[in-house]
Parts: C-alpha cells; sequence; structure tokens
C-alpha cells in the first residue's frame, strides 16, 4: 500500500551537512505522521524527527535538537531531512517511517518502514 525509498546518506566529515529524502509511493493519508529513525549496530532503534504529513508541527529527538530539520514537499510525495553540524555519534543507519497519530516517539507504532540509507561521519 505505502512503499518509502530513502536516499542521500554518505560519508562525510564531523561538521559537514547532508539531506537526506524518503520518497513515499502508494496512497497516504492526512492524519499519518512522517518519521525518521536511526540504528547504531548494538543499540536500539533511536527516534530523530517527525512530521505531519498534512501539519506544520515538527517533532525531534533531544540529541539531534537544533541541528537537524524535518521538511516535506507534499507534491512531490517526499520528506527531508536536513542535517547540519553531524557528528560522529550521528552516524547510522537512518530509516524513514510512518504511522498514523499517537506516540510519536515509538518506532513500534510505525507501521511503514523503508529499508535505510547510511550516513557515517569521521571525525
Amino acid at each position: 500500500q505505502i512503499q518509502l525509498v530513502e536516499s542521500g546518506g554518505g560519508l562525510v566529515q564531523a561538521g559537514d551537512s547532508l539531506r537526506l529524502s524518503c520518497l513515499v509511493s502508494g496512497r497516504t493519508f492526512g492524519g499519518y505522521v512522517m518519521g525518521w529513525f536511526r540504528q547504531t549496530t548494538g543499540k536500539e532503534r533511536e527516534f530523530v524527527a517527525a512530521i505531519f504529513w498534512t501539519g506544520g508541527n515538527e517533532f525531534y529527538g533531544d540529541s539531534v535538537k537544533g541541528r537537524f530539520t524535518i521538511s516535506k514537499d507534499i507534491a512531490k510525495n517526499t520528506v527531508y531531512l536536513q542535517m547540519n553540524s553531524l557528528k560522529p555519534e550521528d552516524t547510522g543507519l537512518y530509516f524513514c517511517a510512518s504511522r498514523r497519530d499517537g506516540n510519536i516517539p515509538n518506532p513500534r507504532g510505525y507501521k511503514h518502514w523503508g529499508l535505510g540509507t547510511q550516513v557515517t561521519v569521521s571525525s
């Protein structure tokens, strides 16, 4: 029904910027939340950011506040994650996900997931 495909990851140095994209295919719903999560080997999947598909409210994990910005372009069926001032601890596999409104930071509530795009930040 809904497919999510992430892109834009890569290898950068600390202090650099990257913009990730999530292309949404299939039908979408006005009440859906689009989120970004990341995961590093040996750690739990971590909430990064989220935004309502048809609203302007934004949510961020504490570790990325002030550095990352989530945005969307409904006409292009795309959600973006602008990542600035990258740190080595931002390294991980970044996933795009979607859910109906609920407990936004909890990954268990997200119904659809992409396969991820790798972000590696060197010191």
